[in-house]
């Protein structure tokens, strides 16, 4: 199955000022936002992307701008399930405030418990669901589309990158706030029939060896090359099992 990589947005405006912005409109990316968005345009460059899929949120949207003005050939799509989580009357409000909420201490330490208020109020469990959906819909139509190989870009919000990491370690949903994505950081899982692999998190560095390797030639009875066979004895790329041992890198 594909390999999603999920890129958190640029830090935003909201994010400098220490807002929590949610679904509020005009959150647009900051000068240092903008600047990360530059340079991840040049990190994806060398990867062949099947296809992008945003948040509706601006800041989003702003993110893949520069991404997508390189390379105008991408498919790009929007779907409204990997938007932010929608906090309700918590919305628009600082963090710093919030913190003083009893409500507050559940998002922290029981979050699967955790019900924002207000009519718009999101719980969390809610958030997780509809972005896993997501995810598993987008997976079956790029694998349709561009082969089990395919690589593809989501570009979506914090919580609901921590919340697909935390599904695709098998962790339950009262874990996530351990895990951490800053800013335009990449966070990639490839997806087998039988598990998910967490392959980057939060990552900020190079991304060339996501490139999948290339096809492999079969011999004329339909079996491997011996030296193939071996490679792929060895590798985890395209293996539902993990590499006893600990995988060998990028070749």
């Amino acid at each position: 199955m594909p390999t999603v990589i999920l890129v958190r947005h640029g830090r935003s405006t909201a994010n400098a000022d220490g807002v929590l912005a949610g679904w509020s409109p005009g959150v647009a990316l900051d000068d240092t936002g903008r600047a990360q968005a530059t340079v991840l345009a040049a990190r994806l460059a060398a990867l062949p992307l099947a296809a992008v899929v945003s948040s509706p949120l601006q800041r989003c949207q702003e993110t893949l701008r520069p991404l997508l003005d390189t390379r105008p050939e991408l498919p790009s799509h929007t779907d409204e399930r990997i938007g932010e989580c929608h906090y309700g009357d918590w919305t628009g409000r600082k963090l710093g405030e919030l913190a003083g909420e009893p409500l507050w201490k559940t998002v922290q330490q029981h979050p699967s418990a955790a019900v924002f208020p207000g009519e718009e109020g999101e719980s969390l469990r809610a958030m997780q669901a509809r972005a896993v959906d997501a995810v598993r819909d987008w997976n079956a139509r790029i694998e349709a589309e561009h082969g089990p190989d395919a690589l593809y870009l989501m570009c979506s919000h914090g919580d609901i990158i921590k919340s697909l990491a935390a599904d695709a370690l098998g962790m339950h949903l009262d874990l996530f706030q351990r895990i951490s994505t800053d800013p335009c950081s990449v966070t990639v899982i490839r997806y087998t029939p039988h598990r998910p692999f967490l392959l980057r998190l939060g990552d900020t560095g190079d991304l060339t060896p996501l490139i999948p390797p290339p096809p492999r030639d079969n011999g004329k009875d339909g079996q491997q090359d011996t030296a193939d066979a071996s490679d792929a004895s060895a590798s985890d790329d395209h293996s539902g099992d993990a590499v006893v041992g600990g995988s060998t890198g990028a070749p």
